[in-house]
């Protein structure tokens, strides 16, 4: 278990190629977190690239990835002034878990909106809100992400799911990792499945995930708003939206997943 900048670090070992050794603390009963993985693909995109920032990942997820040793393969599509492409696979086993396209570009963190609509909601104050997932000390996922949610989006905790596919949470770094574009692909993809509000129970595995990076986040908690448009057929969606401290959209995700089915 390692700091976040440490868990995400990737190891160039030739011409887009990159080596990894992925960190247990970003796992859930063992399969790895997709934010924590489009982190490190990103990572890996950025050094490939010109510019500073991962602003569109369209990341689809083949299948569990786990920790321990795994490589990155870099393919660059494009390389111009404003904007770079490259296709970033990740392979553990020499079989491919996640491919994500990822463009690169660069923001400048003092550029004002031109226009900005607000929130999808609005966030409790953080001392309103709860730790339904303090650290547990087994060096999981709980122990690295620091999340305060919003008490009437948790009921289904409770056995009493709200009936509406909206989860809310303030989220940081428990290790104290300044925010940053790889921090954004965590958030996106941090909060727990926005169906287990309609009633839906177990792990939720995510089958393709874009998120945009919008702007270069402020210090401080980050809200992460979550919701969804349709639950069927054993699949659902979901949209995400992270605020800064400063009142900006940072993020803004959509991904489709596998309604949640029990572990058991």
């Amino acid at each position: 278990m390692s700091g976040f900048g440490e868990a995400t670090a990737v190891e160039r070992v030739g011409d887009g190629r990159y080596e990894i050794v992925l960190d247990a603390g970003y796992g859930i009963n063992g399969a790895l977190n997709g934010g924590y993985l489009m982190a490190v693909l990103a990572r890996a995109a950025v050094d490939a690239s010109p510019h500073e920032h991962p602003v569109s990942t369209a990341a689809t997820f083949h299948r569990v990835a786990r920790a321990g040793r795994a490589r990155l393969v870099v393919d660059t599509r494009k390389e111009g002034r404003t904007a770079a492409a490259s296709l970033v696979t990740l392979l553990q086993d020499d079989r491919p878990a996640v491919d994500a396209l990822i463009t690169t570009g660069t923001l400048d963190p003092a550029t004002e909106p031109d226009y900005a609509a607000g929130p999808l909601a609005t966030m409790p104050p953080l001392e309103e809100c709860t730790d339904v997932r303090p650290p547990t000390g087994a060096g999981d996922f709980a122990d690295q992400v620091d999340m305060r949610f919003d008490r009437t989006t948790m009921g289904w905790l409770d056995g009493q799911p709200l009936g509406r596919p909206e989860v809310r949470g303030w989220f940081r770094h428990r290790c104290g990792h300044t925010f940053d574009a790889y921090s954004l692909a965590l958030a996106v993809d941090a909060l727990p499945p926005v169906a287990l509000n309609l009633g839906a129970q177990g792990w939720a595995p995510t089958v393709e995930l874009t998120w945009h990076m919008r702007a270069v986040p402020a210090p401080g908690w980050l809200a992460v708003l979550g919701t969804g448009r349709l639950l069927a057929g054993g699949w659902f969606d979901e949209e995400v939206e992270v605020w800064d401290t400063a009142g900006r959209l940072v993020a803004q995700s959509r991904q489709i997943a596998r309604a949640p089915r029990s572990s058991a």
